[in-house]
């Protein structure tokens, strides 16, 4: 097999992968929405959501589960297994089962709904098949109608069990949305390592403040505003009116540029201008109390590298370098 073939071949499994997706998604429906009226029901009856499922499914399970758990939807995974031997003392008539058998027949989780039902759980199907037995005894199926798999023996789960975790990422996240889950319960969950770091941070436990902060006048001349920054060993200068109000910021990549057009024969001249001149006005500022989380959309979607902080009446109170975050260990 040639370095060409090989690469052939994995582009196959990822158009079959995508176009199962693709079909997938089309497929959402009325089943889809009623599964999620159910699990709102559950959770809000302080419910469970029971996840199942066996062989590749099972991982499967235990990603949803973790998934739905990590973002306010209670979840717990059920070995159909070991249900059968005690474990179907977790579960209430308050929750609900996610069934998960692209085939809808695998035993185990066959001789777990009767068992399921009797402890008086609704049970939401997953299946790839409509017409198989797990599909008809769901309360609701939903349908993975993704196609092949991408293994040449149309055995080994590959595009089945992508399209069955995408479905149950969809439903995690419709979640979150249906029951209005905020960045502050999602910090809640995740209190260690570099998400949970961000989550729980905020700009005020970040920003520089005091001589690390580069705050100049308007009427500052460029080297002013350089040698502040040079003082608080930073990349940029906010500037402020006597109030303390941001107007503006100016940083070193501005005076490198103003230099390269033009101020390069005479540099003297630059430096002695005022930084109203020459600095970024009204520039994006966030509050103390934003989220590490938050800053680190704005660094990304905005391209840029140092953000001011503001109080409410928009005074400048400090600055987030975006240098600083790896130290915080949020990045």
């Amino acid at each position: 097999m040639t370095p060409e073939d090989m690469l052939k071949r994995a582009r196959e499994v990822f158009d079959i992968e995508v176009e199962g997706l693709r079909r997938t998604r089309d497929s959402l429906g009325e089943s889809f929405t009623k599964a999620i009226e159910l699990m709102l029901a559950c959770v809000r009856s302080e419910g469970i959501i029971v996840v199942t499922g066996v062989g590749k499914n099972l991982a499967i399970a235990e990603k949803m589960s973790a998934i739905f758990a990590s973002t306010g939807t209670r979840s717990i995974v059920l070995n159909p297994v070991q249900a059968m031997h005690g474990d179907l003392g977790m579960v209430a008539p308050r929750d609900v089962l996610i069934a998960l058998s692209f085939s809808g027949e695998s035993d185990e989780i066959l001789r777990l709904i009767p068992a399921i039902r009797r402890h008086g759980l609704k049970v939401v199907s997953m299946t790839g098949k409509p017409n198989s037995t797990l599909a008809q005894m769901g309360d609701i199926h939903i349908e993975i109608p993704c196609g092949k798999e991408a293994c040449p023996f149309g055995m080994a789960p590959t595009n089945s069990t992508t399209a069955t975790m995408a479905m149950g990422d969809a439903l995690a996240m419709v979640m979150i949305d249906a029951m209005k889950f905020d960045l502050s319960s999602y910090a809640m969950n995740h209190p260690a390592g570099a998400i949970g770091r961000a989550l729980v941070l905020k700009a005020a436990d970040i920003m520089r403040t005091g001589d690390r902060l580069a705050v100049v006048a308007p009427e500052a001349t460029v080297m002013e505003a350089l040698m502040a920054m040079t003082k608080a060993q930073g990349g940029s200068a906010l500037v402020a009116d006597a109030g303390g109000r941001l107007l503006g910021i100016f940083t070193d990549g501005d005076f490198r540029r103003i230099m390269a057009g033009g101020g390069r024969n005479d540099g003297q001249a630059v430096l002695g201008q005022p930084i109203s001149r020459y600095m970024t006005p009204s520039p994006m500022f966030v509050r103390s109390d934003a989220y590490a989380a938050e800053l680190l959309k704005v660094f990304e979607r905005k391209r840029i590298d140092d953000l001011p902080v503001c109080d409410a009446e928009g005074r400048v109170v400090g600055l987030v370098d975006i240098q600083d975050l790896p130290k915080m260990k949020v990045l």
